[in-house]
């Protein structure tokens, strides 16, 4: 089976065909998160170049999915991360990307049940993109023999529920509660995709175990490294500040920020409804990715937060990502530990169980 993955839209795509690999130039990654940069990338399989209505180009690359995979697991996590771990990322990560391919070729992206971002801007000539809108796809940069191996080892398994293949999301850290489907996306329970409870990714967990602690930091790659606050954060704005961002990122002139008010909580303590008061209008927004785009200035680490106000807003939170399904970093603290991935995708999808596609 071959995925076609979108790496890269711009004027001109700028990029180095080799004899067996080619190479893009300034390949944008993060795209509107905190660690948002662009790297030049260099990609197995075929490349092709569309071109748009728009006069822009997108450039796709066509790889077996069993290669992609490699690079997949080595992109969202290190390739150096206990092998139990980059397992259960490849039965997930293949578990998701077939889903994407069926809903491709049926042109449903319904299937999905997924955000009204995806919806809205389903892909047009490709499967997947190459960055966190879908799964990270950074070529072959970051892999190693590891990596590899966990995705042979576990060659054509999936996540079934109900005989159907899961809708595997992941994030890199839930803050101690994973958080159910409906909090994020729509209005429909999954049950495989429930809350459950996650002591794994708190650094408390392994503050006083060497070894442990060191395991966990090879499981994360440079750029994930550089955000040390990923399981409890705090921010600070003032009342001005705050109010340009909001009106810079929602295009909604607020006045001078009253009050941020919780409305609706999902199980982990995530918001998917705030009440933003200002002096000119208020408003109801959500859900949760929406509330941590509007609230910063690139995006929130998650809608898991406490509001103090006195001359300033301080928000108080917990977990890096929204939180449903696989905790990266509880997963790989797991496999460290000595799970089986058989175990810890039992323990983030509950109810689910492994097959062959």
């Amino acid at each position: 089976m071959t995925i076609r993955v979108g790496i890269l839209t711009a004027p001109k795509i700028e990029f180095e065909q080799r004899e067996q690999t080619f190479v893009l130039r300034n390949v944008r990654i993060g795209i509107g998160f905190h660690w948002d940069r662009r790297e030049d990338q260099e990609f197995a399989g075929r490349l092709e170049i569309l071109h748009n209505a728009d006069g822009s180009e997108t450039a796709v690359n066509v790889i077996d999915l069993e290669d992609y995979l490699c690079s997949v697991i080595s992109s969202e996590m290190s390739a150096n991360s206990p092998v139990e771990l980059l397992k259960a990322h490849a039965v997930i990560s293949r578990s998701w990307a077939i889903r994407a391919i069926e809903a491709n070729k049926s042109s449903n992206t319904r299937i999905f049940a997924s955000s009204n971002a995806f919806e809205s801007n389903g892909h047009i000539g490709f499967d997947v993109c190459a960055d966190d809108h879908c799964q990270r796809y950074e070529g072959l940069a970051r892999m190693n023999d590891r990596a590899v191996a966990a995705v042979r080892a576990t060659a054509g398994q999936v996540l079934v529920y109900n005989n159907q293949i899961c809708d595997c999301r992941f994030h890199k850290c839930c803050g101690g509660r994973t958080e159910e489907f409906e909090t994020c996306w729509e209005d429909i329970h999954i049950p495989y995709l429930e809350s459950v409870e996650c002591p794994y990714c708190n650094p408390a967990y392994a503050a006083n175990n060497k070894i442990l602690n060191e395991k966990i930091r090879k499981s994360l790659n440079d750029y994930d490294l550089e955000t040390a606050d990923y399981h409890d954060w705090q921010v600070t704005y003032s009342v001005a500040e705050l109010g340009a961002i909001i009106r810079e990122k929602s295009g909604i002139d607020f006045g001078d920020i009253l009050d941020l008010i919780p409305l609706k909580r999902g199980k982990s303590g995530r918001i998917y409804e705030l009440e933003i008061v200002g002096t000119k209008r208020r408003q109801t927004i959500g859900k949760e990715l929406t509330i941590r785009r509007w609230l910063s200035k690139t995006c929130l680490y998650s809608s898991w937060f406490d509001v103090k106000k006195d001359s300033h807003f301080h928000l108080s939170g917990h977990g890096w990502g929204h939180g449903v399904g696989l905790c990266q970093i509880g997963a790989a603290t797991m496999a460290a530990e000595g799970f089986t991935y058989d175990k810890i995708l039992a323990h983030y999808y509950p109810g689910s169980s492994l097959a062959h596609a």
